[in-house]
């Protein structure tokens, strides 16, 4: 039969052709040429319904132990191939070259930003509090004195997931949830992520923020004032002045804002005749929120009338980019390594 002869000499003719070949691209050209859908292998297959009853078992038979042949001697040629890569590839090696050292990680200037805080009001006598970063409306807001018709709501963009269930938008519901189980004094901060429907060129939807709070007997905004002027002055060095304006918040009374003086024009207002683009000529720039805890804050963890105390909140990359003198917030988030390593 044709067909037999033609399945004999294949295997033969495709071992010449392995002879010659000498990439792997020679070996997949043989092999779609031999055994593809469109191949040697594939058009004798084809001419099977044409043969009668008693030879198509036969060159059927056949076909299947050409195959399996043919495969066995890709497969050995396959192997010499990558024997002679890994010989090439020996061969050039120099083991005389000097090592390459790998590149090094750094942390990101938020968790140094973070840590450096944290470090400062350890050593005035604050721990460190954690809180989950899904809230219940209750510890978000109502706790904070700020009912479901409060105004603040609006300014919060709050993120629900159902009606009462949130993600935060402060750290301070950790301060709650610490006075609900602590007895005072206290005296606690609090990093963490928040979150907030806004999203432009100078806001994100995830950010950092940290929280802190001192309570106790007898505590004034003396000790708040205190307390601020030693972390500027910690982070952003001894010269640096600090000035406090009235503010609102709805879980403090009375509150401020805490301004610094610029740390690139010195509090002048201007660099070399031109006016400062970081406190755009005011001399100042603002850092944070601060205050004395409203009575109703207390109320809600049902602490004594008799006590008092301050809480201050910042944006942890607002401090960064200050300290850093990074000019896009968006830098942060990028995870471009050539930022990152800076750091």
């Amino acid at each position: 039969m044709d067909q037999i002869t033609a399945l004999e000499s294949l295997a033969t003719e495709l071992q010449e052709g392995l002879n010659q070949a000498s990439s792997f691209d020679d070996l997949e050209t043989l092999r779609i040429a031999y055994l593809g859908r469109k191949g040697r292998l594939a058009a004798i297959m084809l001419t099977l319904p044409s043969l009668s009853s008693e030879e198509r078992p036969l060159v059927g038979q056949k076909a299947n132990q050409v195959k399996e042949r043919c495969n066995a001697l890709f497969e050995k040629k396959r192997e010499e191939l990558v024997s002679l890569r890994e010989q090439s590839a020996l061969a050039r090696f120099d083991a005389s070259l000097p090592g390459r050292t790998p590149g090094l990680g750094s942390l990101h200037p938020d968790t140094l930003v973070i840590e450096e805080i944290c470090a400062i009001f350890e050593k005035l006598g604050f721990s460190i509090a954690q809180g989950p970063e899904v809230e219940i409306d209750h510890y978000n807001f109502e706790a904070l004195n700020i009912p479901p018709d409060h105004p603040a709501r609006d300014m919060q963009d709050t993120l629900y997931i159902k009606d009462t269930i949130l993600l935060r938008t402060h750290t301070s519901p950790v301060q709650v949830r610490t006075m609900e189980r602590t007895k005072p004094p206290l005296a606690v901060v609090v990093p963490g992520k928040v979150y907030r429907r806004d999203s432009d060129i100078t806001h994100t939807p995830m950010f950092h923020q940290i929280e802190g709070l001192m309570v106790g007997d007898g505590i004034t905004m003396a000790h708040l004032r205190g307390i601020l002027t030693a972390f500027v002055r910690g982070v952003f060095g001894a010269k640096t002045r600090v000035r406090f304006r009235q503010s609102f918040f709805p879980f403090t009374e009375p509150s401020a804002e805490v301004d610094i003086s610029c740390f690139l024009c010195g509090g002048k207002g201007e660099v070399n005749g031109e006016p400062c683009r970081v406190c755009k000529s005011t001399g100042w720039v603002e850092i944070l929120g601060c205050g004395m805890v409203d009575p109703a804050v207390f109320a809600s963890v049902n602490y004594p009338d008799t006590v008092s105390g301050f809480a201050f909140g910042l944006g942890v990359e607002r401090i960064a980019m200050l300290k850093y003198g990074i000019g896009d917030l968006r830098l942060f988030f990028e995870n471009d390594v050539r930022f990152l390593g800076q750091f």
